[in-house]
């Protein structure tokens, strides 16, 4: 297979929806409020008096919270998981978390995404079987989108947003946005934030699922015949069943991204041994690069913080070889796994 193209993605995030529950859990218990005050601010208990303790204020400026956030909300509790939320320029909800919360989260993520590691080579055996398969079933169309997702990194898309914002992803893709030949794919259509995406891909498999998909569908792209004979679509829900029934964990098309940035992370570290912030601002810039994201959102959602965080003393200079490649897995993800478990 051979990616000939791969135009920028969309370049900001919105927060995961486990974020987003916890935010409007922390809004609805009693907090402080914050009121603009001439070049400053100033500070309303529940009751809606001013806040005059020194200690209170000054954990309030500790917080750093952002002055153009508007309806900011901070938490009572200095030990409360949600410190302060409010909403950006942009009227997104954004959230400053309590550092003990911050690193669970980063724990949880690591063993997240080890697991995924060690589950690949499973998910890349079924996905391997069912495109061997005869016919256009479910399982062999979702085998091919997942095979895309992996190998090009597309967002899997969702629905909504192509009929409000005339955006797409993976899923929904419509028949125009493709075109095969007998070994090439190539697509071409706008993804979140109106970014425009011209990817080619050569793979003779896919191109004959996707011809197939073409010509029995004239609506989405992916689709493939039930048992009864009716024409049936794929959604991002299909897709992350597919997963999940592939490796017996819980994961879902994101991983692909966050495995994808942490490998190609690695393999910056391992050739180039950064030893100043510059040299390792210059990595974060290159795995942006690669999923289409700016280098502060590639950073804090996808880069994990202990490839960050690691100097070349401490641990690249022990990576200088990389693994054996076997059937499923590369000797980089082989190595990135090793340095996930230590």
């Amino acid at each position: 297979m051979k990616i000939l193209c791969l135009a920028p993605r969309n370049r900001f995030s919105k927060p995961l929806s486990q974020q987003k529950d916890n935010m409007e859990k922390a809004r609805e218990t009693s907090g402080y409020q914050r009121k603009r005050a001439g070049r400053g601010f100033w500070y309303l208990d529940p009751s809606g008096e001013k806040v005059s303790d020194a200690e209170v204020l000054q954990r309030i400026k500790s917080l750093a919270i952002p002055p153009a956030w508007k309806d900011v909300w901070i938490a009572i509790d200095e030990s409360s998981p949600v410190q302060a939320t409010g909403r950006d320029a942009k009227g997104r909800q954004q959230a400053i978390y309590h550092p003990e919360f911050r690193a669970k989260r980063e724990r949880t993520k690591y063993a997240r995404l080890a697991k995924f590691g060690e589950a690949l080579p499973k998910i890349r055996r079924q996905i391997e079987k069912d495109l061997r398969s005869r016919g256009l079933s479910k399982a062999k169309v979702l085998a091919a989108v997942v095979q895309l997702l992996e190998c090009s990194l597309i967002r899997v898309g969702n629905e909504r947003y192509a009929k409000e914002n005339g955006s797409f992803g993976l899923t929904t893709l419509r028949n125009r946005h493709a075109k095969t030949s007998r070994k090439r794919l190539v697509f071409s259509f706008k993804g979140k934030s109106g970014k425009r995406h011209e990817i080619e891909v050569e793979d003779h498999r896919l191109a004959r699922v996707v011809s197939q998909c073409r010509e029995l569908s004239r609506g989405r792209l992916f689709a493939y015949q039930d048992e009864d004979g009716e024409t049936q679509q794929v959604d991002s829900k299909d897709v992350n069943d597919y997963l999940r029934a592939a490796s017996g964990g819980e994961f879902t098309a994101k991983d692909f991204r966050t495995w994808a940035a942490t490998v190609r992370a690695v393999e910056l570290f391992r050739q180039q041994q950064p030893t100043t912030r510059r040299e390792v601002n210059e990595v974060v810039k290159n795995v942006a690069e690669s999923l289409g994201n700016t280098p502060a959102v590639c950073r804090s959602s996808y880069i994990l913080p202990r490839v960050l965080d690691s100097t070349p003393r401490s641990r690249w200079r022990t990576c200088r070889s990389v693994p054996r490649n076997r059937k499923y897995q590369s000797g980089l993800e082989r190595l990135t796994l090793q340095h996930l478990l230590k």
